[in-house]
């Protein structure tokens, strides 16, 4: 486990770095963007990573590795969204941005510690396809609880769903990185 979270913090350092780097970019304009938005940006780099596993030939110079870099800060994005709300300017500069980000990814930490606890690490088994496959199907579970108005009779939240998709996409990362 001590390994898992090394390479877990790894993963994130990049992740903020990059989100670090788009905020300089571009500020905080994703705050505008509704939960059902950034859950179709997450889905459609899902399906992205789907296509290029599948495909023999890709015609944009993209690997899986970006892909899950995005879908790793949407959710988090998704997560902040959820705990302080959207607004319809943007309202945060950097450091508060990295802050939330800092927050939301230590949460999702804590919760893949405890699940792997309990599960013994099985991801590490897993193929890499079948982690993807699950984020897809988060998403689609995340937009039937998004067309509910957020109403679910037995089932944990959106906010569970968007750390699982993180916590899933770091084991792709992580898995591809010892893979190579």
């Amino acid at each position: 486990m001590q390994k898992t979270s090394k390479q877990y913090d790894e993963v994130i350092a990049t992740c903020k770095l990059l989100f670090n780097k788009k905020m300089k970019d571009y500020g905080s304009a994703w705050r505008i963007l509704r939960l059902p938005s950034l859950t179709d940006q997450i889905y459609i780099k899902a399906q992205r990573i789907r296509q290029i596993q599948e495909l023999v030939e890709t015609r944009i110079d993209e690997d899986e590795v970006s892909e899950f870099i995005g879908i790793i800060n949407y959710a988090i994005m998704a997560l902040i969204q959820l705990e302080i709300g959207i607004v319809n300017e943007p309202d945060l500069n950097t450091e508060e941005a990295l802050k939330l980000h800092e927050k939301q990814s230590a949460e999702t930490k804590v919760l893949m510690k405890n699940k792997n606890h309990d599960y013994g690490e099985a991801w590490r088994e897993m193929r890499i396809s079948s982690l993807t496959d699950l984020i897809l199907q988060k998403l689609l579970r995340i937009k039937k609880i998004e067309d509910n108005k957020g109403k679910t009779l037995i089932s944990e939240g959106v906010d569970a769903n968007y750390q699982d998709i993180i916590n899933y996409a770091i084991f792709a990362l992580i898995l591809i990185k010892e893979n190579n």
